[in-house]
């Protein structure tokens, strides 16, 4: 009678055993299927894009860091980090990894326990990888989580030069357009010629653009700029008028053409009722010194004599009638440092 009870008992274990069996079984069935498909899938993707080798769908191979050149190919105004700029380094959890710190010359920034980190060429979400990378290649955080905060840019903006109020260099965190630039520049000088040459980082070839009042115009020519690039507003040709004239000062040559003497004086408000227009002479700056030449205003504005064409930094001096006074290069030439600027209107 007790052999009959341990009977059972081994019946029902093994009763146990088969449906475990049957159950793992049914489970591997329904499971088989969607492997292979996502398998499959896998396999079709990574022949998609040309690899030799298709991973097994277990183990994903991780995604690289991008390189130096793939932000700037991205985005060609993105600003990355070099020699010089300040940042705020923060790693979640680990207080005493986080804090501020600069780029060096070398283009590395000094982490602690983790020694330098290369960020130079590197965006700044870039720059929070390979932070990450090295916390884990180092084995300091298990699962590192950064967050970089670039104070200021000292390495990537604009260089302004020329005839602008305060030429310099501009940080990029500001606008980018060309006019934004121009007028964090202070705005171009009443000297300056109606143009700008633009230079972008690495081209020997400049780009140059007109700064025209019509709206259309600079509108079209109020470009994006990018880190790196140089701004030059040159200097436009000058021919001063002096003596007695309505407006004696400096006029800009912003016109294509050449300009004349009786051009000049008609801008300038003509000679006063004092001058002595006969006796004008015109000063040219040569590699000999200021060349001196008579012109007789009087007989120009009478039409009995050829008109004269005017150069860049030439002096038209107009004298006072019944004094007599020599003609003093010296004199004249200091007397430019305080005249009036204006700008021709043809």
């Amino acid at each position: 009678m007790q052999r009959i009870p341990k009977l059972l008992l081994q019946l029902l274990r093994a009763g146990l055993a088969l449906m475990v069996m049957g159950l793992f079984q049914l489970t591997l069935a329904q499971n088989g299927p969607r492997s292979q498909d996502t398998g499959g899938q896998g396999n079709q993707q990574h022949r998609d894009v040309g690899t030799k080798e298709p991973f097994p769908d277990a183990i994903q191979p991780l995604a690289a860091v991008p390189e130096t050149t793939t932000h700037m190919e991205a985005n060609p105004s993105a600003l990355i980090l070099g020699p010089g700029d300040e940042m705020e380094v923060a790693v979640y959890g680990a207080p005493d990894l986080s804090g501020h710190t600069r780029v060096g010359a070398d283009g590395n920034i000094s982490m602690p326990l983790m020694g330098y980190v290369r960020v130079a060429g590197l965006t700044s979400t870039e720059a929070e990888v390979a932070v990450e990378t090295q916390l884990r290649q180092n084995k300091i955080v298990n699962d590192p989580r950064v967050s970089i905060f670039v104070k200021e840019y000292t390495s990537s903006g604009f260089s302004v030069a020329g005839e602008v109020a305060k030429p310099g260099f501009y940080s990029a965190m500001g606008p980018h357009r060309l006019f934004d630039v121009l007028q964090a520049a202070g705005g171009v000088t009443d000297k300056a010629e109606n143009k700008v040459i633009i230079s972008h980082r690495g081209q020997k070839d400049g780009t140059t653009l007109s700064i025209s009042k019509d709206p259309a115009e600079m509108a079209a020519n109020n470009i994006e700029l990018q880190p790196g690039d140089t701004v030059v507003v040159p200097k436009a040709g000058i021919v001063y008028v002096l003596g007695e004239v309505t407006r004696p000062g400096g006029y800009v040559l912003n016109s294509t053409g050449g300009l004349t003497v009786l051009q000049i004086v008609a801008v300038a408000g003509g000679p006063t009722h004092v001058a002595s227009a006969g006796k004008t002479r015109l000063l040219r700056r040569t590699e000999n010194g200021f060349q001196e030449q008579a012109i007789d205003l009087k007989k120009l504005l009478r039409g009995k004599a050829a008109d004269v064409s005017v150069r860049n930094e030439d002096i038209l001096f107009v004298p006072t009638s019944g004094v007599k006074s020599a003609l003093n290069a010296g004199t004249l030439i200091a007397t430019m440092g305080s005249a009036a600027i204006y700008h021709v209107p043809f």
